[in-house]
């Protein structure tokens, strides 16, 4: 008959460990904020697309319009960034809370937080190495056809 094992002890976090967290913090709300201002970016030049790229004599004569394609693009492209960059930002300022209010609660939101934006970038990659894969098949299956 085997006993569920109990822990007694609790994890601590030094002085050190929370000066760390301290910086790590720091540099994650200054990389959201910079997220933040490439998502505007993006928006902006989205909004812009349509005219440049309508305005450019090699566009013009495309069966279909290049500015819209590309503003399109640029706002899928920001709407999937948004995500990271929020998880992050979260992270940043629950854990800036966390370690002034000496908060556990928040203190694991803040991780969760982290956790979301780790998880996202990781799926995230995951999908992006098989839309290479996919790519490089279907790119080799041309080759050998032609």
């Amino acid at each position: 008959m085997s006993e569920p094992i109990i822990q007694l002890a609790e994890l601590k976090l030094t002085s050190e460990a929370k000066s760390y967290l301290r910086e790590t913090a720091k540099w994650a709300f200054f990389l959201s904020i910079i997220g933040f201002i490439g998502i505007a970016l993006m928006i902006i030049f989205a909004l812009f697309a349509s005219s440049i790229f309508g305005s450019l004599p090699q566009y013009q004569n495309l069966p279909f319009n290049m500015g819209k394609i590309i503003a399109i693009i640029y706002l899928v492209i920001a709407a999937i960034y948004l995500f990271p960059v929020y998880y992050l930002m979260q992270f940043a300022n629950k854990m800036k809370a966390a370690l002034s209010l000496k908060e556990d609660a928040i203190l694991t939101e803040s991780f969760e937080m982290l956790k979301s934006h780790y998880k996202f970038i990781g799926v995230f990659t995951i999908i992006i190495l098989s839309l290479y894969a996919l790519v490089f098949v279907v790119a080799m299956l041309g080759l050998l056809a032609s």
